[in-house]
């Protein structure tokens, strides 16, 4: 999907393009890729190193080309891996702007609608970038929040569970935080690279680049903290499973010893030699009771020792 974006109090929708307008290019189809590599001349090695899932945040300028790679994340609607991040690329040169992204993304339609609402202009490319980093930080912190609520509700389910199932969604959530934190990581040090680079140093709005630096370290925190709770709780559970298994096969080992009793008794006197009731008229009555009053005696010890 290929859209035109230029300031106006905003950024809002063109239905073609004007020089210094911004070009936002979501899963690119073949007639795309054609635009963007022979129309405008996009370095095709800038556009295969986008859709790398695994392409690490970074600045490259080349022949007059400049690339930027950010990483930002998304709800992939996956059980596996709710959430994971992907690159997007900011690509410009002269008049040329365009933003590449293999994949839907929730981020990059609500910065445009943001910028609506506050009636936000771009004044450059790399104040798209900064701004492009300030709402992917939002968008860490509002996914860890949906993050932590399904950390609570696996958390309840292992209360009552010996099974590994809900282990395995904590796994996952771990997995997720492991790939926000090396994201966020890179997302960091491509803000220090832009904010060391020479030519545009007196051209940023400070006020915009400090918002960046507290919400992307804001997000670096919580995501930490969120890990390092995670590791804990998952370690302290894989526990309390073995212990929920431990109880039930100390319950189920004194049941077999209680209904062993009444089982020796009646191989005993089932044995055809002489046992001394062979002719008592009461001697299956007997058993019965001599194996009911051990039985009951083993009961009333296992609950004394806390056995059941």
């Amino acid at each position: 999907m290929k859209a035109f974006y230029k300031n106006n109090n905003g950024l809002f929708e063109s239905k073609e393009w004007t020089p210094n307008c911004w070009i936002n290019v979501e899963c690119p189809t073949e007639e795309e890729k054609k635009y963007l590599l022979e129309e405008l001349k996009v370095p095709e090695e800038f556009y295969n190193d986008i859709e790398d899932i695994d392409e690490r945040p970074r600045i490259e300028i080349e022949n007059g080309w400049t690339l930027i790679i950010l990483r930002i994340p998304v709800n992939t609607n996956n059980v596996k891996l709710p959430f994971n991040t992907i690159p997007v690329g900011v690509v410009f040169k002269g008049e040329i702007c365009v933003t590449i992204s293999f994949y839907k993304t929730e981020m990059l339609t609500d910065f445009v609608a943001y910028s609506q609402r506050k009636n936000n202009n771009v004044k450059d490319y790399f104040d798209l970038v900064l701004k492009l980093l300030l709402s992917s930080s939002v968008w860490y912190l509002k996914y860890l929040k949906q993050v932590n609520q399904k950390i609570k509700l696996a958390e309840d389910n292992l209360e009552k569970s010996i099974k590994n199932e809900e282990l395995q969604a904590l796994l996952q959530i771990e997995k997720c935080l492991v790939f926000f934190v090396t994201s966020l990581k890179g997302n960091d040090i491509l803000l220090h690279r832009l904010k060391n680079l020479k030519a545009q140093r007196e051209t940023y709005d400070l006020d915009l680049l400090e918002d960046v630096e507290i919400e992307l370290r804001q997000a670096q925190e919580m995501t930490n903290i969120y890990s390092d709770i995670l590791t804990g709780t998952m370690d302290a559970y894989a526990s309390v499973i073995s212990n929920n298994m431990n109880t039930i096969m100390k319950q189920m080992t004194s049941i077999s010893i209680i209904l062993m009793i009444p089982t020796v008794i009646a191989s005993l006197y089932g044995m055809n030699v002489p046992n001394n009731l062979e002719d008592n008229n009461y001697g299956m009555l007997i058993l019965i009771f001599v194996s009911v009053l051990l039985s009951t005696f083993g009961v009333f010890l296992f609950k004394k020792k806390r056995w059941f």
